[in-house]
């Protein structure tokens, strides 16, 4: 018994010899989950976890609002941002890139009116985090490009612009 321990502590030890291995073992693993979630059966699972996470009565109202915003932001059909906008935040006179993400309905559109737009301004470099507001369609500049373009010229800070020429020029670039 004392060798068969003796043999799995040589073992593990020739393995950590081996440069490499843990990204190796990373990515191998990255696959394998994301092939078995891939399939009918991974799919059943994750559907059945998702079952179980939106009952347990805190964590569902947290849950089931992530899992709207993830599903429509990475829907197949690519309708979380329909446009790019420029809105004048965060006050007025200074502009920014924002994206159209719909209308208000409901009660918010009963309260305010006909007239508005919903949009989403992300923040510089990470758009993942930004403000979402309610803005009125007289106060916002539609841009003719599409939102990759917009979200290449927010995460470049303005310094690619969206035509794909260089926004920063030699001569007004700072050198270090």
């Amino acid at each position: 018994m004392a060798s068969d321990q003796s043999n799995a502590n040589e073992f593990i030890n020739d393995l950590s010899k081996i440069h490499g291995l843990g990204v190796i073992a990373v990515v191998l693993t990255l696959l394998v989950s994301g092939a078995f979630a891939s399939n009918v059966v991974g799919k059943w699972w994750l559907n059945q976890w998702g079952k179980i996470f939106a009952r347990i009565p805190i964590f569902k109202t947290i849950y089931v609002s992530v899992k709207r915003v993830s599903d429509t932001l990475f829907s197949s059909n690519g309708n979380a941002f329909r446009k790019a906008l420029l809105v004048q935040y965060p006050r007025e006179g200074s502009w920014t890139v924002a994206f159209q993400t719909g209308e208000p309905s409901g009660e918010i559109e009963s309260k305010l009116g006909q007239g508005f737009v919903s949009v989403y301004v992300p923040t510089t470099p990470n758009p993942t985090s930004g403000f979402f507001l309610i803005v009125a369609k007289s106060e916002i500049i539609e841009l003719d490009i599409s939102v990759d373009q917009a979200l290449t010229y927010i995460i470049s800070m303005g310094s690619v612009a969206p035509d794909g020429v260089d926004a920063v020029n030699s001569e007004t670039s700072l050198k270090f």
